[in-house]
C-alpha cells in the first residue's frame, strides 16, 4: 500500500507548521489516517499532545541534517507504521539532497509545497538567493502569505515561473481576494503590435510560457540576441535573451523558435529588433505545442544596457 508523502519547504517562520495543522484537520483531506509527522525544525508554533492524540498523529523531531538520512526514514517506517507523512523540512537544508535519498518501502513524495512569508521574500531574494530558490525548485505548489496589496506580486510570481514553470503560485493575505494571482501585464495585448521593452522580455516570457494562446496571431517586437543551434533546420533560429533564473552562475538562454526566409543571413549572438506574428504550434523542442514565431521584420539591434534578465 502506497504511503503518500507530503515536503514542506521554507524558512523559519514562513506558515509550515501552521499549514500541516490546517492540512490534517481538513476534513475533505483527512479521513482518520494514521500520520507521522517529522519535523526538522522547531518554531514559534508548536504540535501541542492535544492536537497529536486527536488527529491520530506521531511526531518525530529531526535535530540535525546529519541524522536525516534514508537509515533514519527507514527506522521511522518500522517504528510508526505510517498511513501517511509530512516532512516539515529544515528552510537551511538542501532540498534535493532530501529527494534523492533512498525512500522506505511504498513511501513516495506526492506533493511538495513551499510556504514564503510575503514580508520577507525581497529581502531573502536580495542575500540568499539561491537558499531560497532551493525550496521551490521543485516544488508543486508555492504559497505567499501575509501579502499586502502594495506588494509587487507579479514579480513574486515571475520569479518561482523563472526557475519552476510546473509550480502553482498562490498569494495569502488578509487584505487580498482569495486564490487571486492575476498580474497587470507592461504591455499593451490589445496593439496592433506589441512593443516589449528591453526590461519587460522576462515577464513576456513567462506568460506566452504559460498561456500561449493569449498571443496566437499577435504581432509583438522586441530586442533580441540571436542563438543559432546546430541542430536547428534551415531557416529556423532562436530570438531570445540570457536570464538569471537563480544566481550569477544560474543563466540561461530564453526564447522561442522563430520562421524567416533571412535565417541564414543572421550570425549568431547578433543583436536584432525582430517583428514577429505568433503562431502556436507542435515542436518537438518544446515537447508539445508552444508559440512559434514568423518573422515580418528583422533589423539591427542594440545591445540593451542590462542584457541579462531577471524575474524580480
Amino acid at each position: 500500500m502506497e504511503v503518500p508523502v507530503y515536503l514542506f519547504t521554507g524558512f523559519l517562520e514562513s506558515g509550515k507548521t501552521g499549514f500541516i495543522k490546517d492540512t490534517i484537520q481538513d476534513p475533505n483531506f483527512s479521513h482518520g489516517e494514521k500520520t507521522l509527522i517529522i519535523l526538522c525544525e522547531e518554531g514559534l508554533e508548536e504540535f501541542d499532545e492535544t492536537f497529536l492524540k486527536e488527529n491520530g498523529a506521531s511526531i518525530v523531531i529531526v535535530e540535525s541534517e546529519e541524522k536525516f538520512t534514508g537509515q533514519f526514514l527507514k527506522d521511522c517506517s518500522v517504528k510508526y507504521d505510517p498511513e501517511r507523512v509530512f516532512i516539515e523540512l529544515n528552510g537551511t537544508w538542501d532540498t534535493k539532497k532530501f529527494l534523492n535519498m533512498s525512500f522506505p518501502k511504498y513511501w513516495e513524495v506526492i506533493q511538495i509545497i513551499t510556504l514564503i512569508n510575503g514580508e520577507t521574500y525581497q529581502s531573502y531574494m536580495n542575500n540568499m538567493r539561491s537558499m531560497l530558490v532551493n525550496h521551490y525548485t521543485d516544488s508543486d505548489m508555492v504559497i505567499f502569505n501575509r501579502c499586502t496589496n502594495d506588494m509587487d506580486r507579479a514579480a513574486f510570481r515571475r520569479s518561482v515561473k523563472a526557475v519552476n514553470r510546473k509550480a502553482q503560485v498562490y498569494f495569502e493575505g488578509d487584505e487580498l481576494d482569495s486564490q487571486d494571482t492575476s498580474e497587470l501585464l507592461p504591455f499593451d495585448l490589445n496593439a496592433e503590435i506589441i512593443e516589449i521593452e528591453d526590461d519587460d522580455y522576462g515577464i513576456w516570457y513567462i506568460d506566452a510560457m504559460d498561456h500561449p494562446e493569449k498571443y496566437k496571431g499577435k504581432t509583438i517586437s522586441f530586442t533580441a540576441l540571436v542563438y543559432k543551434p546546430k541542430q536547428l533546420n534551415e531557416g529556423l533560429f532562436v530570438p531570445g535573451r540570457h536570464a538569471m533564473t537563480c544566481c550569477a552562475d544560474d543563466v540561461s538562454f530564453i526564447g522561442f523558435i522563430c520562421k524567416s526566409q533571412n535565417a541564414d543571413k543572421l550570425k549568431h549572438r547578433q543583436w536584432i529588433k525582430i517583428t514577429a506574428e505568433v503562431r502556436i504550434e507542435y515542436r518537438e523542442e518544446y515537447k508539445g505545442k508552444g508559440p512559434v514565431l514568423y518573422a515580418k521584420k528583422i533589423a539591427a539591434g542594440k545591445k540593451p544596457e542590462e542584457d541579462l534578465v531577471y524575474f524580480y
